[in-house]
């Protein structure tokens, strides 16, 4: 799974970027907003059902056949809640006529992704991954097809996002064969008593879901709403890149959290996990932070209808935005190891704190700055909570922060940015030569700063 995701992401970054520059930075910014609206609401109509289930079938297979028939229609009037809630609330932010009707469908596009990704749940915990896998990408593959027929005709905003729409449409249809197919039908049968007994263990996970939804996305929200669309757009044409950086970290943290989870009650085994996992997380995104803040306004080179103003702007915000993902590699790991050892809800308060941080710095800031103003509030609010995370380690779990390795790994960077500078100053070279230059200095500098030695490869080699 984790390698179709690998395939089809970058294509799917590329696609994005083109139906940007091919829509416009004012409609896009629109599309932007509505989908961000869309997006949060969507994750809070699960209600924690998806992980709940997940976790009941894979502990009792039973829990399929006796709760499903509840859970199947709860999860139809959920999505239907939600929608009428997600109209009234872009209503009352200011959405009429056919940009309501715009976020109608964009809003039911994603509460079916949210009913796929129910269903899905069911496979994952009958130990089904590679159906899954598949499964898990056939909607981006479709509307990356979708989409590359549009440009011949033109791409229009109604056009992409009915194709969106329809990609997830179809996805549904097959996975809900799928299940039939595998595990039969299932006749609705909603009884009140299950619904109340399984809202009422699944909230707390849709706290969470709402807490980490609102701290990622209510930026470019509020930057439609309180400053223009095209401001939204800038922001939203980097931080898709941003988005796309740090699936490295949500591919590699959930591993960690296993093992984490598998050692709780033993701080020292729980130490040594912590200490490579640092190493492990933190080393590849350095090199990638630096190419961003070295070389960052390569990645907007598919932007040609954009105006050099423009696109200086939105690789503004991305330099920005990358000193916040080089904090969240540093630091992303202590999260994991609170998470994985029942200290969600701290981790939950302290987001719901940044949160707080960034609708207030949002309301001042957005107005002055627009979207480089989203992108310093982003990383305020990411060293706030990694501040937070190694206080409540400290404070709770008993296992030691490695202050020498994250010396060691910041001595690193600060190294690779002097090379960086030092090669852009005396070679003048062509991007892709100075950036393989800079990459074997940095293999270079790891293992001049101890974080990579010789003994631990051969012995890794030798396993």
């Amino acid at each position: 799974m984790v390698l179709l995701n690998l395939l089809v992401k970058p294509g799917w970054v590329m696609v994005e970027s083109l139906v940007q520059d091919r829509l416009g930075h004012a409609a896009f910014g629109t599309f932007t907003a509505l989908f961000t609206l869309a997006t949060i609401l969507a994750q809070v109509s699960d209600l924690g059902t998806t992980q709940l289930t997940t976790k009941r079938v894979a502990a009792n297979p039973d829990f399929l056949t006796e709760y499903f028939p509840t859970l199947l229609p709860l999860k139809g009037w959920l999505s239907g809640l939600f929608l009428l809630v997600t109209l009234g609330i872009g209503w009352l932010l200011g959405y009429r006529g056919h940009t309501l009707t715009l976020l109608g469908l964009t809003a039911g596009g994603l509460l079916l992704a949210q009913y796929t990704l129910f269903l899905r749940g069911v496979l994952q915990a009958h130990q089904r991954f590679n159906t899954d896998a598949l499964l898990s990408v056939l909607e981006k593959f479709l509307l990356l097809g979708l989409v590359l027929l549009l440009v011949p005709i033109g791409i229009s905003l109604d056009r992409y996002v009915g194709a969106r729409t329809l990609a997830v449409g179809f996805t549904f249809v097959v996975l809900y064969g799928v299940i039939a197919r595998l595990y039969g039908r299932v006749r609705f049968r909603l009884q009140l008593g299950q619904a109340r007994t399984v809202l009422r263990a699944s909230l707390p996970l849709a706290f969470i879901t709402l807490v980490y939804g609102l701290n990622e996305r209510i930026d470019m929200l509020m930057l439609e709403r309180l400053v223009s669309a095209q401001e939204a757009s800038y922001y939203a044409a980097s931080y898709r890149w941003l988005d796309t950086m740090m699936m490295y970290l949500w591919t590699v943290l959930p591993l960690f959290f296993a093992k984490f989870a598998h050692a709780t009650g033993r701080p020292q085994e729980q130490k040594d996990l912590l200490w490579f996992g640092q190493r492990v997380v933190t080393v590849p995104m350095l090199l990638i932070c630096g190419f961003v803040l070295f070389r960052g306004e390569i990645l907007f080179w598919q932007f040609t209808h954009s105006t050099p103003p423009e696109v200086a702007r939105m690789a503004l915000c991305l330099k920005i935005l990358f000193v916040s993902v080089l904090v969240h590699a540093f630091f992303a790991i202590y999260s994991t190891l609170l998470t994985s050892t029942n200290h969600e809800r701290p981790v939950s308060w302290l987001v719901g704190l940044s949160i707080v941080l960034n609708v207030g710095l949002n309301l001042v800031l957005l107005p002055r700055l627009g979207a480089v103003a989203g992108a310093i509030n982003t990383l305020v609010c990411a060293v706030f909570v990694s501040v937070g995370y190694l206080w409540l380690v400290h404070r709770r779990t008993g296992v030691p922060v490695p202050w020498a390795w994250l010396a060691r790994l910041a001595l690193a960077f600060g190294l690779l940015c002097a090379v960086w500078a030092g090669l852009q100053m005396s070679l003048q070279l062509h991007w892709l030569p100075e950036s393989v230059l800079a990459g074997l200095s940095f293999v270079a500098i790891l293992f001049l700063t101890r974080i990579v030695r010789v003994a631990e490869l051969r012995q890794l080699l030798g396993r």
